[in-house]
C-alpha cells in the first residue's frame, strides 16, 4: 500500500494561494505518480513512494500546471507532463543523497539509510526512466528536447558541485553555474513546457523559462542561506549541514573573500571533520563579514527578475499567486 502522497503544506502563505488554485489538478498528478510508479518489483514502488510521500512543496509540478494554465490552457497534457517533471525531480534526490551521504531529508530518514546506497541509485535510474515514457507519451519533440536538456544540465551541475563544491578555488560565476544547471534548469523547464502546451506565444514562453530560472536560483540561493539562519526543527536537517560536509556554498565564499581569517576557512575545508565549536566560529564569521545578509540582497536580485517576467501576463489571481510565491522565496524558514 502506498503512503500519501499529499504535498507537506508550509507554515507560511507563501505557497497557500497556488496550492489552493490548484489543488485539483495536482490531486491529479499526485494520481498519475501513484500510477506511474507501479511496477512488479515490489522494492521499486515502496522506495519510490517513500521519497514522494517526504511531499516537500511540489514546486516543480505546480509551476507547469500554473505556467500552461496562465496561458490560458484547458487541457489535460499539463498534469502528466507535471508528473514527468517531480520524477526527475525525485530521481536527482535520490541520486543527491547517496553522493552527499545525506540521513534526513525534511526531518526524515533519506531512502539511502533505510533501504541502501545501491537500491536508491537503481531506483532513481527507474523514475528517470518513467518521466522519458511520460515525454514520450505526450508526443512533442520540443518538449522532449526541453526536458532532456533540462536532465542533462542537471547531470552536468552535480559533476562540476562534486569536483568544486569543496574548495576554496569555487568563484561566484562558478557557484551560480552550478546551482543554475543543478537547480534552476528544471524549474525553468517545468515553467517552459506549461507553456508549450499552451501554445502561448514566444515572448510568454521565454518569459516563463526566465521566471523559472531566476526563481530557481532564488529558492536555491535561500537555501544556503538557511543552513546557517533556520530553525532546526522546521528545516528537517542539521544546521551548518552543509558546513560539516566542507560544502562551499555562497555565504562561506563570500566570507572567505573578504579575506578575514583566510586561514580559519583554509584550515576548515582541509580538516576531515568539522564540530560544533568550528560551526559557531564560522557563524560569528559570516555575520561579521556580513556574508549572509549579502547572500540574501543576491537572492533578492533574482526574484525581483522573476517578477519582472511575469508583467508580461494580465492580473489574475494565478498571476498574483506566482508573485507571492517569488517573494515567499525570500523569507521562508525552510
Amino acid at each position: 500500500m502506498h503512503p500519501s502522497l499529499k504535498p507537506s503544506l508550509l507554515p507560511s502563505s507563501g505557497f497557500e494561494p497556488l496550492l489552493s488554485l490548484l489543488q485539483n489538478q495536482l490531486s491529479a498528478v499526485n494520481t498519475c505518480l501513484l500510477q506511474k510508479m507501479e511496477s512488479p518489483v515490489a522494492l521499486i514502488p515502496e522506495v519510490a513512494g517513500y521519497l514522494i510521500s517526504l511531499g516537500g512543496k511540489r514546486l516543480r509540478p505546480l509551476l507547469t500546471i500554473a505556467s500552461a494554465e496562465l496561458c490560458g490552457y484547458k487541457g489535460e497534457r499539463h498534469i502528466h507532463l507535471a508528473a514527468c517533471v517531480e520524477f526527475i525531480h525525485t530521481a536527482t534526490l535520490l541520486h543527491d543523497d547517496v553522493v552527499d551521504e545525506s540521513t534526513l531529508r525534511r526531518g526524515r530518514q533519506t531512502a539511502n539509510s533505510l533501504w541502501n546506497n545501491k537500491a536508491s541509485v537503481l531506483v532513481g535510474d527507474f523514475l528517470f526512466s518513467r518521466a522519458f515514457e511520460l515525454m514520450v507519451a505526450d508526443g512533442s519533440l520540443e518538449i522532449l528536447d526541453i526536458l532532456s536538456k533540462a536532465s542533462s544540465a542537471i547531470s552536468e551541475g552535480e559533476v562540476l558541485q562534486l569536483s568544486m563544491s569543496h574548495s576554496l578555488e569555487l568563484t561566484q560565476e562558478t557557484y551560480l553555474k552550478i546551482i543554475e544547471s543543478k537547480t534552476a534548469r528544471l524549474f525553468s523547464a517545468a515553467t517552459e513546457v506549461g507553456a508549450v502546451v499552451a501554445k502561448a506565444s514566444d515572448e510568454k514562453r521565454k518569459a516563463l523559462a526566465q521566471f523559472g530560472q531566476a526563481l530557481g536560483i532564488a529558492f536555491q540561493l535561500t537555501d544556503d542561506i538557511l543552513d546557517y539562519t533556520a530553525n532546526q526543527g522546521q528545516l528537517g536537517k542539521t544546521i551548518g549541514d552543509d558546513f560539516r560536509e566542507g560544502k562551499v556554498t555562497l555565504p562561506l565564499l563570500l566570507a572567505y573573500q573578504k579575506g578575514r581569517e583566510t586561514s580559519f576557512w583554509e584550515d576548515m575545508l582541509a580538516k576531515e571533520t568539522r564540530d560544533d565549536n568550528d560551526l559557531k566560529k564560522a557563524l560569528t564569521l559570516l555575520n561579521e563579514s556580513n556574508a549572509l545578509i549579502e547572500s540574501k540582497q543576491m537572492a533578492e536580485i533574482y526574484v525581483e527578475e522573476a517578477l519582472a517576467c511575469l508583467t508580461k501576463f494580465p492580473p489574475t489571481s494565478l498571476k498574483s499567486a506566482l508573485e507571492e510565491l517569488a517573494h515567499f522565496s525570500l523569507h521562508r524558514e525552510m
